[in-house]
């Protein structure tokens, strides 16, 4: 019930900032969207909360016991009937992709994404929200750098082969983790075909970024956009309470006409 009535706050806080539920506006050129599992594990419970906010879309990332790389063909059936049946779409899939170690098997995540083109003409996306890879055991910068990218790369090749449109995210530990290599990624990458960015403001700030700079620098970079705020500390916090600059961002967004996914994922 708590997290219902956060979504529903915090898509009344979008629609002031010119954004709306899609279902409510169809002249919206953002899509709102959220990942239901922080509203429940199974498809019932995340498809209620979404309606609850008034969402027609979720960022589906782990349901029925499955995260989404892994979820079985015949499960992926069943979940779109009950999304169908509610008027609820995909917007994209939110795997951990790239959220392994830069010297783990490349192959892991090869097969995630094989395994995501399957889902595609059930779910009916192409989208696939990423990352950029760990260094947990602390290679050099330059080493770590050449092979992040190489595996990204590696990573769009095959998902323009399967039809997949791959979305990076900015995260904490990553390669991707502060404007400069996340700009490096997307000026390098961002082809508006197999890969996109996305821009996570509470990541940037958890990372020791200024997120209204890294906006400034990144919006011409920007595919789609992530609702999660966090404060000096770091800690998760509602929309428009953190360090976000939401606010800004999002009336920056409606001035410069942008459009694409706008998603929740609040941590709270």
């Amino acid at each position: 019930m708590e997290q219902r009535r956060r979504l529903a706050a915090i898509a009344r806080h979008l629609a002031v900032h010119g954004a709306s539920p899609v279902g409510a506006a169809e002249s919206s050129p953002w899509v709102f969207s959220g990942f239901a599992d922080e509203a429940g594990s199974s498809i019932e419970e995340q498809i209620e909360a979404h309606q609850a906010a008034g969402m027609t879309h979720i960022d589906l990332r782990n349901v029925e016991g499955f995260n989404i790389t892994a979820l079985p063909l015949d499960v992926a059936e069943e979940v779109k009937a009950k999304m169908d049946a509610a008027g609820m779409s995909c917007c994209m899939f939110g795997s951990p992709i790239g959220k392994i170690d830069v010297t783990d098997d490349l192959e892991i995540d090869l097969d995630r994404l094989r395994h995501l083109a399957k889902l595609i003409p059930i779910f009916g996306t192409n989208k696939v929200r990423m990352f950029s890879y760990h260094n947990q055991n602390d290679i050099p910068y330059d080493e770590f750098e050449s092979q992040a990218i190489d595996r990204v790369t590696q990573l769009k090749a095959l998902a323009k082969e399967l039809g997949l449109a791959l979305y990076h995210e900015n995260e904490k530990g990553i390669y991707g983790e502060r404007l400069d290599a996340t700009l490096k990624l997307l000026e390098t990458l961002r082809d508006g075909e197999s890969f996109f960015g996305i821009f996570d403001a509470s990541n940037f700030n958890q990372s020791g970024d200024d997120c209204w700079e890294n906006w400034l620098a990144l919006r011409d970079h920007t595919d789609a956009l992530h609702l999660k705020d966090s404060d000096d500390d770091g800690a998760h916090t509602p929309l428009g309470q953190g360090n976000g600059y939401y606010g800004r961002i999002m009336d920056d967004m409606v001035e410069r006409g942008w459009s694409g996914p706008v998603v929740l994922e609040p941590h709270l």
